[in-house]
């Protein structure tokens, strides 16, 4: 059998559009800062790109060019006008490794926020659980911030591309999360006069040279659309149903999720023991965040949320390219490693 890749909220392959997008971009090879003729074309090329990337996501803000979400929000939070006053308990790790002193939001059972932020200040919270696909309320939650005299910085790596993003003050996106190349993304900020400029490219928001051939194959990833959103929530509804009827626990059923994202328990087997297990049998899936799947650590999401059994939880991702049969391939798999 060949091997069954269930992985795709860590990382998801390049489209072939995206792919043809990046070689024309390599064909541009001017530095897009340059003054010369190719500079300028390569500015022009550029500048085009994050127009389209504007109309796409339905953003009337700017937008800036990052290596990925993870920059995106370091630069939402360490040139943000107003100091970090607080992160859910489930962010991502690259907000929490920057959260300080922050308070950290609870959740419920469900994955769902369980607390108002302070009034007044930059608040972070994810979109899309990275591990159990669970959706915040995130409009609502804006809408909450902004009277108290806050901004929303919404983590939107596992949304991007699939659902409408949500009216947040600043938007990280990763573009290999929805068929782009890795090492690029975007913050999207709804004014200038929100960040602290530090000089270099982009509008002196991101020193570097802008890497053109990335952002015209994430453009092209996004043109790409999500109409297959469909499709995965039938694998996913087919893949829970059997699982469920054979024993299997899954984490937030009751709550808005993703359609790609899952996360299972398998009573009595620990996910280290199933990920050997699941690799052996030439399934990729994980345990948790591919940015922390090395920690012995428990899920610091699956703890905030009270999951028992957190240890016996594994995520499967869905992509653009499984099919039905690989969900029943997998699902035989669980079943054997269960028994």
């Amino acid at each position: 059998m060949s091997p069954i890749y269930l992985d795709h909220a860590a990382t998801t392959p390049m489209l072939p559009q995206a792919q043809a997008a990046m070689a024309e971009g390599f064909r541009i090879w001017a530095n897009p800062s340059s003054p010369h003729k190719a500079g300028r074309a390569a500015r022009a090329a550029l500048e085009e790109a994050r127009g389209r990337v504007k109309a796409l996501l339905g953003w009337s803000g700017e937008v800036v060019f990052t290596s990925g979400a993870s920059e995106a929000l370091g630069v939402a939070i360490s040139r943000s006008i107003k100091p970090l006053v607080a992160v859910s308990q489930v962010e991502h790790e690259a907000v929490l490794r920057l959260a300080g002193d922050a308070v950290r939001l609870p959740v419920d059972a469900g994955g769902i926020l369980a607390a108002a932020p302070e009034a007044g200040g930059l608040v972070a919270v994810q979109q899309v659980n990275n591990e159990t696909g669970v959706i915040q309320p995130l409009d609502a939650l804006a809408a909450s911030v902004r009277e108290g005299g806050g901004w929303l910085l919404a983590d939107c790596a596992q949304g991007a591309g699939k659902i409408a993003l949500p009216q947040a003050d600043l938007i990280a996106l990763s573009a290999h999360k929805f068929g782009g190349p890795i090492g690029v993304g975007a913050l999207l900020v709804r004014d200038w006069a929100m960040l602290k400029p530090t000089g270099g490219q982009e509008r002196g928001y991101r020193p570097g040279t802008e890497n053109l051939p990335g952002v015209l194959a994430m453009v092209a990833a996004l043109e790409a659309g999500s109409g297959w959103m469909e499709q995965a929530a039938t694998l996913r509804k087919s893949l829970e149903d059997q699982l469920v009827a054979s024993g299997c626990e899954v984490i937030a059923a009751g709550s808005p999720r993703l359609p790609t994202i899952g996360a299972y328990r398998m009573p009595g087997r620990s996910a280290n023991a199933q990920l050997i297990r699941f690799d052996g049998m030439g399934f990729a899936v994980s345990a948790g965040s591919a940015c922390s799947s090395g920690s012995l650590k428990a899920s610091h999401v699956l703890t905030a949320m009270g999951v028992e059994g957190a240890g016996e939880v594994i995520r499967v991702s869905i992509g653009r390219e499984t099919t039905a049969a690989e969900i029943d391939a997998f699902v035989a798999a669980w079943r054997e490693i269960a028994a």
